[in-house]
């Protein structure tokens, strides 16, 4: 009796947790999607801290002496920030002395949830090329429709197992 209650609880609280996650990427996704827009913002040639600095009217001298640094110092944060080698501390500060925010952050090419289906449709494909092979070889092949729905029914049992989303195919 115990057991069975033991497994019934393990049982119900693995559903939740898979609920769970799946609440949390939509939660995510409803907050990243506000993102989505300026994703294609392009950054200026010149890079946001130089565009920003011009349009305020600031010289090299007076960004140097705001942020504390050397006057030569401004050339090659700017440069860093177009290389992407500018730490993200050094652009919150440099934000800072501009009068803005630094925005840092992930905007997905889709949903997470389309993520997350997209890798676990690849890795099932992947399972369902070996075991047809399989399966053929002993010439037990499943019809197309029966296919399917193996297939569909293996992608929701990799969404719901995070740990095989990911694994590299051995």
């Amino acid at each position: 009796m115990y057991r069975l209650i033991t497994l019934n609880v393990y049982i119900i609280m693995t559903a939740m947790q898979k609920k769970q996650k799946k609440i949390i990427r939509e939660q995510l996704d409803g907050t990243l999607s506000r993102f989505s827009s300026i994703a294609s913002v392009n950054r200026p040639m010149k890079g946001w801290i130089r565009a920003i600095r011009d349009a305020l009217g600031m010289n090299m001298r007076q960004f140097a002496d705001r942020l504390g640094v050397s006057k030569s110092r401004i050339p090659r944060i700017e440069q860093d920030e177009i290389t992407g080698s500018l730490t993200l501390k050094t652009m919150n500060r440099v934000a800072d002395k501009l009068d803005c925010v630094f925005v840092y952050g992930f905007v997905p090419c889709t949903s997470l949830d389309d993520t997350v289906r997209k890798q676990a449709s690849i890795v099932t494909q992947r399972r369902m090329n070996r075991l047809m092979h399989t399966m053929n070889l002993e010439a037990q092949g499943l019809s197309p429709e029966n296919t399917k729905k193996a297939f569909d029914h293996m992608v929701e049992e990799v969404i719901d197992s995070p740990s095989m989303l990911w694994e590299k195919d051995k």
